[in-house]
């Protein structure tokens, strides 16, 4: 599920990229995944993140994320479970096809990866749910890695990896019949559970169902999705040896009512866990937009989007989400495919403070984003955090000074200050390259 954030708007970013790239001329290609793709005035792929795309964490025996999307699959294993669509899709079906308005904040460059303007990597799993509709299934898992440009700190990282589920029925009585009974064994094994639930209404005036749905088959769905996703809470967060659920304290789930483009009514879920209330996924009844779309006839039904990198540096207390893609042993030989155990940190390297001042170019508007793939492309996974520390407007120039604090530090070993330096010199070169910046 992709989630509402403050950003420039379109229009705004395929301008400012006009202008970078008479800074800095792009390649008229990039190569992803063995294949040759042009580029244009918004192309803002980097070697990084294409890097990147081939590693598939969530498919790598012993993996945490591998071993606890497994477990959700074990939790619906009725449904088809899906893990290998391409990242590579047009934007029409990453935004279009799903209901998202033209100035969401994730068409933005400043938020999302461009090849070019025909071509982007996936923001959210829910860009393949039409496809998968058309396809005939009616129950289904999709498990992918999706982008985003975002800062940097140890809970953010460009690439990270969700969990799609869905599930159609159809939208008469006979369907509606299965709803209910589904609901009702659903019903049954919750009052047996130990877990309390705080609800919502399943429609309200502020989370409507859709003006072409039947109300009371979509209350239906709409409780049929939370009893399910409430019963997954249990497997992911009520089990024993994880910090879960006790005799004397049960598991406690909460639903908030929330906005997604492509689901309505849509709901959040939290998890009160290890002493703190945890948001976990979002979730909806799909949008007869995406169903129709999908040449889905008379069919109503909900979809869950929940996210593998928060769910499991929860479950195994991992601090930083750089750490899931080390290939340190000492990292790796943690995990086996069978159990969830808490991750036991080998140790905490010194980190190295850099800061970075400059005025940037009038004409070529610098977004946070832009400044953190800079640094993420030369420094890769050696940055720990950036934050910006300053910021000021000179009353006589109008000129625009940013200072930046880049915290490097590497998770396997000590890094010298001399490396540091080095990699430090780079971003600076970069910066005055690609956005023309004046250093300080």
């Amino acid at each position: 599920m992709h989630k509402t954030r403050l950003s420039l708007s379109f229009p705004q970013s395929f301008a400012r990229r006009r202008i970078s790239s008479s800074v800095n001329a792009r390649p008229g290609f990039v190569e992803i995944l063995g294949a040759q793709y042009p580029t244009d005035s918004i192309t803002n792929i980097t070697p990084a993140i294409i890097a990147k795309l081939p590693m598939r964490l969530h498919a790598r025996p012993a993996h945490p994320l591998n071993t606890l999307r497994h477990l959700i699959e074990s939790h619906y294993s009725d449904f088809a479970h899906l893990s290998s669509l391409s990242p590579l899709v047009s934007p029409f079906k990453n935004f279009d096809e799903l209901s998202f308005p033209q100035d969401h904040p994730g068409r933005a460059v400043t938020d999302s990866y461009y090849v070019n303007r025909d071509l982007m990597l996936r923001t959210h799993t829910s860009v393949h749910e039409v496809d998968v509709f058309r396809s005939g299934k009616d129950r289904w898992l999709l498990t992918a890695d999706v982008y985003r440009r975002d800062e940097i700190d140890g809970s953010h990282y460009p690439i990270f990896h969700q969990v799609e589920g869905a599930r159609i029925f159809p939208a008469d009585v006979s369907g509606m019949k299965e709803v209910a009974e589904d609901n009702a064994r659903l019903r049954h094994l919750l009052a047996k559970a130990n877990i309390v639930i705080e609800d919502v209404p399943h429609i309200t005036a502020t989370n409507p169902s859709q003006p072409t749905h039947d109300p009371m088959y979509s209350e239906l769905v709409a409780e049929n999705l939370k009893l399910s996703l409430n019963s997954l809470m249990l497997t992911l967060f009520g089990g024993p040896g994880i910090g879960g659920a006790t005799p004397d304290a049960p598991l406690r789930v909460r639903w908030i009512e929330a906005y997604f483009p492509f689901t309505s009514p849509s709901f959040e879920v939290e998890v009160f866990f290890r002493g703190k209330w945890l948001e976990i996924l979002g979730s909806g009844v799909v949008r007869q937009a995406t169903l129709d779309t999908a040449n889905v006839s008379n069919k109503l039904g909900w979809a869950f989007g929940l996210g593998l990198e928060r769910i499991a540096m929860i479950l195994y207390s991992i601090p930083d989400i750089r750490l899931f893609w080390s290939t340190d042993e000492r990292f790796l030989s943690q995990f086996t495919d069978k159990a969830i155990t808490t991750f036991q940190p080998y140790s905490k390297y010194p980190s190295c403070f850099k800061d970075v001042s400059f005025w940037t170019r009038q004409d070529i508007p610098l977004h946070e984003n832009d400044f953190c793939d800079v640094v993420r492309d030369v420094a890769g996974d050696l940055v720990e955090d950036v934050k910006q520390i300053d910021s000021f407007c000179h009353p006589k120039t109008n000129r625009t000074s940013l200072c930046y604090r880049i915290n490097y530090r590497s998770m396997d070993r000590s890094l010298s200050n001399e490396e540091a330096n080095e990699i430090q010199l780079q971003v600076i070169s970069r910066l005055e390259e690609q956005f023309g910046v004046e250093i300080r």
